[in-house]
């Protein structure tokens, strides 16, 4: 078993909710009998309400704040929010201008969440939702509408949360939130696993000397599996996968996320970021912004993605609007 510094297990959810209130108790509470949390000071817009399993942390309890989301519905270890938690979240950040929800692409976050907006539908509360599809080693291009959500929810929920700051009715930041999603791009890759707190065996399996391509936030299955390499060979294939499978081409202007997935250090990720630049400058593609770090995580797992986010100028102006979160800033 993975050693970890945790009580019991069936109580790490509600512990990790109850630490974050605490170190945050000026601007966020918790609801009661709910894993949900939401800001105190709600402003009158679109409510922004994002989620998802636990275990992932900071997404998604440490994206909430000026800027971002105002309420968060957090599910189990790698499980989906309860529909009943998701309908009191949604219920508390609602202003009257309705709710946007943004998550993951996967089917049990779908169901829960459908669930829940048809029941705020059924008490007069407009919901609209955008489902994050970045992966690209998921599904092809054609089918991007069944790819998985991985760190490239940090741009989507980004721009969503911008839109509902700068006063946007629910259709304008519906709007940007999917032409966000659509121009959204990531790929990660698995040095070795995590496990989930009380579990005895990791959530996947990797040779000492292996590598998987395109394996998911929950361990599923990748797209190819391969022996270690130094880092630049790594990040030419990755970028180069990403750009065959997206729209982002010479002459592009991209925001770009090196993304630890637990246990890489930022030594690492800052090496990686380096040859993305680098290899996205011989492609003539300009970077507007850059960062690296640990965001999408899947507790101890080694490892990184990279995304690339594709800008318009009102994407642009949208990725500048300030955002003030606990655990990710833009000013």
């Amino acid at each position: 078993m993975s050693k970890k510094v945790i009580n019991h297990p069936s109580d790490a959810v509600q512990e990790t909710i109850d630490g974050f209130v605490m170190a945050n108790k000026h601007s966020y509470k918790k609801l009661e009998n709910h894993t949900g949390i939401v800001c105190k000071n709600l402003k009158d817009k679109v409510g922004v309400l994002v989620g998802g399993g636990s275990g992932h942390e900071p997404l998604f309890l440490g994206l909430i704040g000026e800027g971002l989301a105002d309420g968060v519905a957090l599910g189990n270890l790698f499980a989906a929010p309860t529909p009943d938690t998701i309908t009191e979240v949604a219920k508390t950040i609602h202003a009257d201008q309705g709710v946007i929800f943004v998550y993951g692409n996967y089917s049990g976050d779908v169901l829960n969440f459908d669930m829940a907006a048809e029941l705020l539908e059924m008490e007069g509360i407009k919901v609209e939702t955008v489902r994050v599809s970045d992966d690209i080693a998921s599904a092809p291009a054609e089918k991007k509408e069944e790819r998985r959500g991985i760190a490239g929810d940090m741009f989507v929920i980004k721009i969503a949360g911008a839109a509902a700051e700068k006063g946007m009715p629910l259709d304008e930041v519906v709007r940007v939130t999917k032409k966000a999603n659509e121009n959204t791009f990531s790929m990660g890759v698995a040095l070795s696993p995590g496990t989930i707190p009380g579990e005895t065996e990791p959530n996947f399996i990797l040779e000492e000397d292996e590598i998987e391509l395109g394996l998911g936030i929950h361990g599923e299955p990748g797209v190819e599996k391969k022996k270690m390499m130094p880092a630049d060979e790594l990040v030419n294939i990755m970028a180069e996968r990403i750009l065959e499978e997206s729209t982002v081409t010479k002459g592009s202007e991209v925001c770009v996320l090196v993304n630890g997935l637990g246990s890489t250090t930022l030594m690492e990720l800052l090496i990686v970021n380096k040859r993305v630049g680098e290899v996205l400058a011989e492609k003539g593609i300009t970077i507007y912004a850059m960062d690296a770090n640990s965001y999408c995580t899947t507790q101890e797992m080694a490892g990184f993605s990279i995304t690339l986010f594709q800008l318009d100028e009102e994407l642009k102006d949208l990725y500048d609007v300030p955002a003030i979160a606990p655990y990710y800033k833009k000013l």
